[in-house]
């Protein structure tokens, strides 16, 4: 059995007057064990070290293991120690517990996100689940050794944490490359680092939204964003989405008065399609007449496949209104819990005092070692590299649709991201056609879960950056199998 190290900060009930030293510390000890306080394969202090850490004699502790050892609750090995033996002991059946007033209550009141939270997904990925990117790919040993010599050098990041806005070197560093790679234009003071995009949406939406206003949400859209507007209590006017991304006259006519916008400009969650020139200086033109914001979720921009990147909404904004949001989620490793808010600068007070009434900042350590993994050229030559190969994974799976799915699901042409979406062409619905996938062990997404007021577009969302070409190739065919 392998043995653990405790610190053995057990805690031991009152022993009562009756009773002698002995029989009370076998029993706390005895239950413990039991319980699974005390873990099998915790090593017990020494003898002298428990006597003293309880103010027992010494004598009474080693009759109390002694006797622990014959009944087989511990082992002992002189040179050793003692551990906790794996003993298996019945339990007793539990009365069902009362549950409290202050949770019913706040059961009752609670309203779980809907539709996409009924979805049950099983442990490890499966193809094809959406915001998976190929982790088995990330230069692990490069960043473990970043992370090592940043602990070793501990004041070096630690002392610099006074700014609420982030460390700032990954502050300049992520300015630096917003500006060079989506032609943002900002600087390191109007750039806040955060848990990531939902962390941004949930503050963002609680600052500038009060409970009923209206704000423009693509249709279909995110539903994380969707939450974060739930849930600030605004009212989500749907703008249809089409092939040239958010129709700003079709929001014009249906609330022109909105207090905001949230959009996907780069890469439409979840169409795919880009949005155009002109739908762009058009809904800056509204923002700026209408003396409203909008928020720029730059979804997925850094994987495009084919034609010259896509410069960010934001670079064409003269009049403050856009609010810039992005992660490093899906570049790097989705535990990388850092993303930023690129903010106007008269916003930037504002949003760190609100702020604080639940965060004050993020992790310094994490961001000291992505701002090396950035100043170093070692994300640059990342990118390069999974943008390569992530091509030639959706290459795959826009082939193998052609050759498995004919007359099933039509895959979109475009070339970005980590997911791409089918079209249902055996008259299905999208979550009929979820359903009978996830029979086969397939994971796709309704896009139906993504719609506010539009009908079923009968389609699927289907991630390809976490698997390989067989992986693929044989989800394809069990998806075929599915739909058939």
């Amino acid at each position: 059995m392998p043995k653990v190290v405790s610190s053995f900060e057990l805690t031991l009930k009152s022993r009562p007057r009756h009773q002698t030293l002995t029989n009370w510390l076998y029993g706390e000890l005895r239950t413990a064990i039991l319980e699974g306080r005390l873990a099998p394969g915790a090593r017990l202090p020494a003898s002298r070290d428990f006597a003293s850490q309880y103010g027992l004699s010494r004598g009474t502790v080693v009759t109390v293991l002694e006797r622990l050892q014959d009944e087989g609750y511990v082992s002992s090995r002189i040179g050793f120690g003692t551990w906790v033996n794996r003993v298996e002991s019945p339990r007793p059946a539990r009365h069902a517990a009362i549950t409290p007033a202050y949770i019913r209550h706040a059961m009752a009141g609670y309203k779980r996100p809907q539709p996409w939270m009924d979805q049950a997904f099983v442990a490890g990925p499966r193809p094809f689940r959406i915001g998976v990117p190929a982790i088995d790919e990330f230069p692990a040993e490069v960043w473990g050794r970043i992370a090592a010599k940043r602990a070793r050098r501990f004041g070096s990041w630690l002392k610099k944490e006074a700014d609420r806005r982030g460390y700032g070197p990954l502050r300049e560093a992520i300015a630096e490359y917003l500006s060079a790679s989506r032609g943002v234009r900002c600087t390191a003071e109007q750039v806040v680092i955060v848990s990531g995009i939902q962390q941004a949406l949930d503050l963002l939406a609680r600052l500038l939204l009060k409970k009923g206003d209206p704000i423009w949400m693509e249709d279909p859209g995110y539903f994380g964003a969707r939450i974060a507007f739930d849930h600030a209590g605004a009212r989500t006017i749907a703008v249809p989405v089409d092939e040239e991304g958010l129709s700003v006259s079709a929001g014009m006519k249906t609330y022109p008065d909105a207090r905001g916008a949230y959009v996907t400009p780069a890469h439409q969650f979840p169409l795919g399609v880009t949005m155009s020139l002109e739908r762009r200086m058009a809904l800056l033109g509204w923002a700026s007449r209408a003396g409203a914001f909008v928020i720029e979720d730059d979804y997925d921009s850094e994987y495009r496949f084919e034609g010259p990147p896509v410069p960010a909404l934001q670079s064409l904004d003269n009049h403050s209104s856009v609010i810039f949001i992005g992660t490093f989620s899906k570049t790097l490793f989705p535990a990388l819990r850092v993303g930023y808010v690129v903010l106007p600068a008269p916003l930037v007070d504002f949003f760190l005092s609100f702020r604080a009434r639940t965060d004050f900042r993020n992790s310094s350590f994490d961001q000291a070692v992505l701002c090396d993994f950035i100043a170093d050229g070692h994300m640059a030559r990342h990118l390069r590299r999974m943008r390569h190969m992530y091509g030639e994974r959706l290459t795959t799976l826009m082939e193998g649709a052609r050759r498995y799915l004919d007359g099933l699901l039509e895959i979109s042409p475009v070339r970005a991201g980590l997911y791409t979406i089918g079209y249902l062409r055996n008259e299905m619905s999208s979550r009929q056609a979820e359903l009978l996938a996830e029979a086969q062990g397939i994971e796709v997404l309704g896009a139906d879960r993504c719609m506010l007021r539009g009908p079923d577009p009968h389609a699927l969302l289907l991630g390809f950056g976490g698997f390989d070409e067989v992986a693929i190739r044989q989800g394809l065919i069990r998806l075929a199998k599915a739909l058939s």
